[in-house]
């Protein structure tokens, strides 16, 4: 009404008061995308200790389901059915190299005599055709197997992880390297995505979208569009002050090289004595020194370059969790093939069917725990 006062606002209710300058969560509770890629490297891991193909189809079958479960409807989560394809023909490569070049394991089951080309004397060892047994093709389904495993898993972590925030989650040390990474990992999803966007509208206008007449007239503008996509990231990158560093004094430039140099040749003796026999009792020690040294010197090295974190990703229990889960995949199906290396290791001569050794299958379904743990985030980017 005219001329009445008004009165003070009333409260907000209790359940919506936010502290001032304190950044709310994400949508959805997404994982930290480290943890997604920790998840994923113990699967890739545990795919390596194995060449049993029950349990690669059961590692296949975990990353699928997670990954169904758990991804967004970004554009660089679709890939994983790009890694499939990519995973499959690896497979079918290796297959195809087991029949044309032979087989290094002998066999007595003949499936096809191929016609044999002779070479010459110093290509002992390497053969084109010849019988193709089944030994030899069963022993290149198991190793091609393995290696399409490993793919996927790469591809599960592809498709969960948003690459924008584990680029805000890299040291600074890493950033430049970091920026590199990311833009090469999200470059394959999106031009998948204009290829896919592309061939659905050349459907609509029926013209066709396949063979080479497809190919070439699709192919233009998806290299167009990521020819576009560069110079615009190339812009925004300059707007923002990229490659900036802060002066720092020589000694610690100094110092910086040397803990990293250091760090990573210790890393590396490190690892190649935990892989070798006689290299077991000074591997471990000196791969945790080449560790300690690498983040001294990542520490270090953070300080020329000045930025800040909007809104950082926070490292909170689910996303331990979820790492834990792939490192426990790892570490169970490791000491698994110690233990009882036939069983994940199984033989092709004589010629027998693999079984399922049940505590190396109870270990990868560990890793469906990010099925539970993470819901799938709500957030479309």
């Amino acid at each position: 009404m005219p001329g009445t006062v008004p009165g003070p606002a009333a409260p907000a209710p209790a359940g919506r008061r936010r502290r001032p300058g304190r950044p709310t969560g994400r949508a959805g509770g997404s994982v930290h995308p480290g943890a997604w890629w920790l998840w994923a490297l113990g699967l890739g891991t545990g795919a390596t200790r194995t060449t049993n193909p029950l349990l690669l189809a059961l590692l296949l079958a975990v990353s699928g389901y997670v990954v169904t479960t758990c991804r967004s409807r970004a554009p660089w989560a679709r890939s994983y059915s790009a890694f499939l394809r990519l995973a499959l023909a690896v497979l079918v490569v290796r297959l195809v190299f087991a029949v044309a070049l032979g087989s290094p394991i002998p066999g007595t089951h003949v499936l096809a005599s191929l016609p044999e080309v002779p070479l010459p004397h110093w290509a002992q060892g390497i053969r084109l055709g010849g019988d193709v047994t089944a030994e030899g093709l069963l022993f290149a389904l198991y190793d091609g197997l393995k290696l399409a495993a490993l793919l996927v898993c790469v591809g599960a972590a592809n498709a969960l992880a948003n690459p924008a925030r584990l680029l805000k989650s890299l040291p600074g040390a890493l950033y430049e390297t970091g920026v590199a990474v990311v833009v090469a990992l999200t470059f394959a999803p999106h031009l998948i995505a204009d290829a896919q966007r592309l061939r659905a509208a050349r459907r609509l206008r029926g013209r066709p979208d396949r063979g080479l007449r497809g190919l070439l007239q699709v192919g233009l503008p998806v290299l167009e569009g990521a020819l576009e996509r560069s110079v615009a990231l190339a812009a925004a990158m300059d707007a923002r002050g990229y490659g900036r560093t802060a002066d720092v004094p020589a000694a610690v430039r100094r110092t910086t090289a040397a803990l990293t140099l250091l760090g990573l040749l210790g890393v590396c003796a490190g690892t190649y004595g935990l892989l070798t026999a006689e290299g077991g009792t000074y591997g471990l020690p000196v791969l945790l020194a080449g560790v300690a040294a690498a983040l001294a010197g990542l520490w270090l090295g953070g300080r020329r370059t000045p930025r800040t974190r909007y809104r950082p990703d926070r490292w909170d229990l689910r996303a331990c969790l979820v790492a834990v889960s792939g490192a426990a995949v790892a570490a169970l199906l490791t000491v698994a093939a110690s233990a009882d290396p036939a069983a994940l290791h199984p033989g092709v001569v004589p010629l027998v069917a693999p079984g399922l050794p049940l505590g190396a299958a109870a270990a990868v379904l560990l890793g469906l725990a990010p099925a539970v743990l993470a819901p799938s985030p709500k957030e479309p980017s």
